[in-house]
């Protein structure tokens, strides 16, 4: 570990605090993933974590983390709670912060599992703005069991501080692609042999109603923006809209509430019989 006295104005520092931006970040092909949880799961993919700030403090708590990157040749830089306030995006830093490489992968290489008849579900997110929606739906996706996750159609940076933290460590288990045309990957889901399911408060169907769709076959799910949902040109391209349903007086669930029902509601189907 590096002595203390890292401060503001050091390169390293400047250079990490810049990954706040989401030009910089494209540009460097680096992102910050803050908390030992975040950097507990980055040391598990190899290569993935680049270098990595602690506090006394935060070094203290978890010792076995920093001796682990420390063991891989990676940098530990052990700096005051002033510069770590500064890195961090959150009112209380937990003295911990790694810098990582990208991990998402092209969709090509997603779509490349059909060939194993391997994709069962995925989780396609259009237009989702609000970086702590979609990080906690990464979040579920990967509970259900999901075989990616796809951020298309003007969808929020995966590598947004906010949307790392509210995935939990999610963004390093399940395949991410970022970026792809929604029309490119709802066609290259289909003809991966997946039913394409958006879910719109206006279905037609339901997701528990004895006609409700069959989820023991392999789906992609299509979730909209938080505010005005699926525009019909985007609930076109889907084979289905499904409804979920309610039961009591709210107007409607949320984008992570409704995702977290209709994944579930997949994984219950897909995994019958399965033990866990």
């Amino acid at each position: 570990m590096r002595a203390s006295g890292m401060g503001i104005r050091s390169p390293r520092v400047k250079a990490a605090r810049q990954l706040g931006k989401r030009a910089f970040r494209e540009r460097a092909g680096l992102f910050l993933a803050e908390g030992p949880q975040a950097v507990r799961e980055a040391l598990r993919k190899p290569g993935v974590l680049a270098e990595l700030f602690v506090t006394g403090q935060g070094a203290g708590r978890h010792p076995e983390l920093t001796a682990q990157a420390a063991r891989g040749g990676i940098a530990v830089h052990e700096v005051s709670g002033e510069v770590m306030a500064e890195l961090a995006q959150t009112v209380t830093p937990q003295g911990m912060l790694g810098v990582c490489r990208f991990v998402d992968v092209p969709l090509s290489a997603l779509l490349a599992d059909r060939q194993r008849a391997s994709l069962q579900l995925v989780t396609v997110l259009a237009n989702v703005r609000d970086p702590g929606n979609a990080g906690t739906v990464m979040r579920t996706s990967d509970a259900a069991g999901a075989d990616g996750v796809i951020f298309a159609a003007a969808s929020v940076d995966p590598y947004n501080s906010k949307c790392v933290r509210s995935s939990a460590g999610s963004l390093f288990h399940v395949p991410v692609v970022a970026g792809a045309p929604l029309a490119e990957s709802i066609s290259g889901l289909r003809d991966a042999g997946m039913r394409v399911l958006a879910a719109d408060g206006g279905g037609s169907r339901f997701l528990d109603a004895p006609d409700g769709p069959d989820l023991t076959l392999p789906t992609a799910w299509l979730f909209g923006n938080e505010a005005w949902g699926l525009p019909e040109d985007l609930l076109a391209l889907a084979d289905d809209v499904v409804a979920v349903p309610i039961y009591g007086k709210a107007e409607s669930l949320n984008l992570a509430a409704a995702a977290a029902v209709c994944l579930y509601a997949s994984a219950r189907q897909l995994n019958a019989g399965r033990i866990c």
